[in-house]
């Protein structure tokens, strides 16, 4: 019994590592494939769609094998130091498409500078062609989106059926711990949840195994064969972190940390003065001064782009809500937004028109008094598309924290600390909170963390992020919380 349980072991381990391995390298051929394909419809739309060029860049295909060449080289090496083949678990999709973008415009500029000082004869007879790399960056950019995503779903695939997924045990107490163990028991993010271990004697939830107590760590490592522990306890002193950690001492494990709202804001100070006195700047407003104009100037286009490319989608919707339940198509509804003050936010009805005839009440799931329709439109998100208007008057933004009737306001202010300041900002159609899964009957607390850590890290990209976000989780259904 004792040699065959030798025996596993190292096959275990063995299937383990090439697993991985396997995993890069189907990362690397859908690259490299990627590129290979982009360049060749680049050379052939080239033909169909002539872009200004000279004389030498009608060059024929064979001519161009060492562009190719350095262009896959280029790309695959932008690619390795932008850690594009250490695919993670947490990463968001449009994060990944953002480093994309950036490593294949990097490896084709490398490409061209190299092409123009190495390549090109003395005679300047042959030089790279403008047109094909044009379009060769813009197919190789769409290719590589496509081919890694058919990727991922072989991956999510496999890891489904038992590969590649990760032990992982949680150690912690109260809601940090909760929430992690809530997030884990997803069966996309690739974790096998192996259990808790307690910290303050608190007991996990029902359908989570306790394992022990602190104490027992390293045994429980070894006893379950655990890949990673989650550290998820907010009010550990330094001494007690690093007791924790020291009882993960096996050199293939690996550790993470829940951080705490103070660990959060740490990793986002920074060094200011007054009269000459160093001061660290734990909370500011990122948006400010020209970066309003900018953040207008984007809502505005957005949402004049997308009244005018959703016009034929309202005027449906507008007919199937008058057509499936007596009333009005519209509902408008008393919001509290910017500074607090109040304003009428639009949406498509997708409640009975007596919803509210006992006074306004929170939408749970499986609601009543929600119609037939109306439950499709609030799981796509439909019935918020009229709140462009809102937008445009400049009442909305298309992203920011969500707006609440002020009758919930006033609740809430008195019980959540900080809720008030997520009014710093215009209110948003969708939000950090939303496509993080706090949708619906969800905490008001965590919604209120992921406002403020929005209001205080806001970017032009963070903003197209949660709008591509939204898009991508509305299309795979991915939002759980929707109703």
């Amino acid at each position: 019994m004792q040699e065959a349980l030798t025996q596993v072991e190292p096959r275990t381990s063995f299937l383990k590592r090439h697993y991985h391995n396997g995993l890069t390298l189907s990362l690397l051929f859908a690259d490299v494939l990627s590129i290979t394909l982009a360049f060749v419809a680049g050379y052939q739309l080239r033909k169909i769609i002539p872009l200004p060029e000279r004389a030498e860049d009608s060059l024929n295909f064979s001519e161009l094998i060492p562009l190719l060449a350095m262009q896959i080289v280029f790309v695959v090496i932008a690619f390795f130091f932008g850690r594009m083949y250490h695919r993670q678990r947490t990463r968001y999709s449009s994060d990944e498409l953002a480093a994309i973008f950036s490593g294949v415009s990097i490896g084709t500029l490398v490409n061209i500078a190299v092409t123009s000082l190495s390549l090109k004869s003395s005679s300047g007879t042959f030089d790279y062609s403008r047109g094909v790399m044009i379009y060769a960056w813009l197919l190789t950019i769409i290719f590589v989106v496509i081919i890694r995503g058919f990727q991922g779903q072989l991956q999510r695939w496999l890891q489904a059926r038992g590969y590649g997924r990760t032990r992982v045990v949680v150690v912690g107490a109260g809601e940090n711990a909760n929430a992690l163990l809530q997030r884990l028991q997803n069966p996309r993010l690739g974790y096998d949840l192996v259990g808790m271990v307690n910290y303050d004697g608190t007991r996990p939830p029902m359908d989570v195994r306790l394992l022990g107590g602190l104490d027992a760590l390293t045994n429980i490592i070894e006893r379950e064969g655990v890949d990673e522990v989650m550290i998820a306890i907010p009010e550990a002193k330094d001494e007690d972190m690093l007791r924790i950690i020291s009882k993960c001492d096996r050199s293939t494990i690996s550790v993470k940390v829940y951080p705490d709202m103070f660990q959060i804001m740490a990793g986002q100070m920074s060094i200011g003065e007054l009269g000459g006195l160093p001061l660290l700047n734990v909370r500011d407003v990122a948006l400010r001064g020209w970066k309003l104009v900018l953040k207008r100037g984007v809502d505005l286009s957005g949402s004049l782009f997308g009244m005018i490319f959703l016009s034929p989608l309202l005027m449906l919707v507008a007919l199937l809500v008058k057509l499936d339940s007596p009333g009005p198509v519209f509902l408008t509804q008393e919001r509290m937004g910017l500074d607090g003050k109040r304003f009428y936010v639009i949406k498509f009805r997708s409640m009975r028109q007596d919803a509210e005839k006992n006074g306004p009440g929170w939408t749970v799931r499986n609601d009543p008094r929600v119609t037939r329709l109306g439950h499709i439109l609030r799981k796509t998100n439909i019935d918020e598309l009229p709140q462009l208007i809102n937008v445009i008057v400049g009442e909305m933004s298309l992203v920011g924290p969500r707006p609440e009737r002020p009758v919930y306001v006033e609740e809430f202010r008195k019980r959540i600390p900080r809720y008030m300041e997520r009014h710093r900002e215009k209110a948003g159609m969708t939000g950090w909170a939303q496509v993080n899964g706090l949708r619906g009957d969800s905490s008001i607390e965590d919604r209120t963390k992921y406002d403020l850590w929005y209001i205080e890290n806001w970017s032009v990209w963070l903003d197209l992020k949660i709008i591509l976000l939204t898009f991508w989780r509305t299309i795979t259904g991915e939002d759980e919380n929707a109703y």
